[in-house]
Order: C-alpha cells, then structure tokens, then sequence
C-alpha cells in the first residue's frame, strides 16, 4: 500500500507544532491588505494583520487557494510515491476546494483524494486530525475518504464574536444592527449549519457568558461526542482560554483538548476575541 500524505489548507487553524507532528501539507491562501497581498500563515500572521488593519483602517480581503497551488503540491507527493488526501475550506466558503478539485482534473491522477469539509477553521483541521489518526493506524486512502464523508455532518463548530467590528466592516451586518449590538454588549454565537454560517444564541455582557451556551450545548450532546478531539481556536481571546479549559473539562474529558490560534483568514472576518469550541460527534 502506497504511502498517505494528508494535506489541508491554512485556514484549518492547526499549529506549527501539529502540522509537523502529524507531517501535513498546507497550501495558503491570499490575504490582501490594502495594496499588499500575502499568503496567509507563510509571510502575513495575526499580529502583523491587525498591526496593518490598524495602520491602514482597511479591512483585508480574502481570496482562494489557486488551482497552480494545489498542482505543485499534489505533484510534489504524486511524484515521491504517495497518494493524497485534501481536506480544508468548504466549498460554501471559499472556491479553494474548486481550485483543488480542478488541480485533481489537470494532474488526471487516481491517487488523489479530496473531502469538501463543508466547514471552517479547526472544524476542518478536526478532519485533519482524524484522518491522520485513522491514517496511523493503517487504513487505506479511500477508507478514510468515506469515513471522512460520514463524519462531515458530525462536526460541531461554534464561536463566540467579542465584537462586531469586523463582521460590520465586512459587510455581514448592517449599521443598525452593529450599533444595538454594540450598545447592549451582545455576543453573538456564530455556528456552522449545513456548510454555511448562521447566528446562533446571543450572549450579553462579557464574552464568557458566550462560552458558558457554548458549553451549555456541549453537555447536552455529551453522551453522543466523539472524545478523541476537542478544539478551542481563538484569535487573541487569550485571557478566557483557561476558563474555557475548566468549563469544558467539568463536562467532558477529552483525549487531547487542544488550543490553537485562528490564522489570518479566519480572523479577518472575526476579528479580536472570537473563540471557539469545536468538537465531532460520533
């Protein structure tokens, strides 16, 4: 059997220290700041961008991985023998999986595997992680392929939005609304639904009263989440990553509770403070 080369995109929110300890392939994507563009985790990371955000009073643009990224990684591995297996942004929020599935076209190859993960952030780098475990433990690229498929409507990715600049500025909320929700101190909780964002509860007051619902629904799910993995992905909501660490473990103790940092992509359209609990359910 031919060996596996997992590989995801930047936006899965996985750190330096699990990409390399688990030997996955990232492709960037863009990250456009005024004039500049960048690619996304390679010369651009969040303290730079909101450095630049703040400088410049523009907000960054985002696009897709190029269709050329993914062919020059693809063959890269195609050519050392491996088989390949992609899974990153879902198609509803980003054309990077086109660009992959266009490159899978072009290098005409049967030893390329790719999963729409219908996701975002580490609810795409939670397939990640399962596939590479799976993966360690022998199975086939097109076992894990299907299994990957059967656990896409599994993921449970939730955030909490500590403020509503960068949603206003981004055009996903009107004056109105971003000027009420700013009086009342609302937090909005941000969840993944059948491949596309949609506002869930609304917390008020200080963003652990968002993390506390997060939890909240958590523990009702409890007896049916996988344990392997939970994510906690923040992007410099640093000082509630602890009290999300207790909160989580008084109701269910995971195999490896990780935390990681939101990249460029993902923050630019969150913005400072957002967190995020994201889990599989069995």
């Amino acid at each position: 059997m031919k060996q596996l080369k997992i590989i995801s995109d930047s936006t899965c929110d996985l750190s330096k220290d699990l990409i390399e300890k688990y030997e996955i392939g990232i492709v960037p994507l863009f990250v456009t700041i005024g004039e500049s563009t960048y690619f996304d985790g390679v010369d651009l990371d969040t303290t730079k961008m909101y450095e630049e955000v703040e400088k410049k009073n523009i907000l960054p643009k985002t696009a897709a991985a190029s269709p050329g990224s993914f062919i020059e990684i693809f063959q890269k591995y195609l050519n050392q023998g491996y088989q390949i297996l992609y899974v990153g942004i879902g198609s509803k929020f980003s054309a990077t999986f086109q660009s992959a599935t266009l490159a899978k076209q072009d290098l005409d190859s049967n030893d390329i595997f790719l999963v729409d993960s219908h996701n975002l952030s580490s609810g795409s780098g939670l397939l990640v992680l399962k596939a590479c475990s799976l993966r360690d433990k022998g199975m086939s690229a097109l076992k894990i392929q299907q299994k990957l498929i059967e656990l896409v409507p599994k993921v449970r990715s939730q955030f909490v939005i500590d403020t509503l600049e960068y949603l206003y500025k981004g055009g996903r909320l009107n004056a109105l609304s971003n000027f009420m929700g700013t009086m009342l101190k609302i937090k909005p909780i941000i969840k993944v639904v059948e491949g596309a964002m949609a506002v869930g509860k609304k917390a008020r007051g200080h963003v652990r009263h968002g993390i506390d619902l997060m939890v909240m629904d958590l523990e009702h799910l409890k007896d049916q989440v996988d344990s392997e993995f939970c994510m906690i992905t923040h992007s410099f909501a640093d000082e509630v990553v602890d009290y999300t660490i207790d909160k989580i473990n008084s109701v269910l103790s995971f195999q490896h509770l990780i935390e990681t940092h939101a990249g460029c992509v993902i923050s630019s359209h969150c913005g400072k403070g957002t967190i995020g609990i994201l889990y599989l359910e069995r």
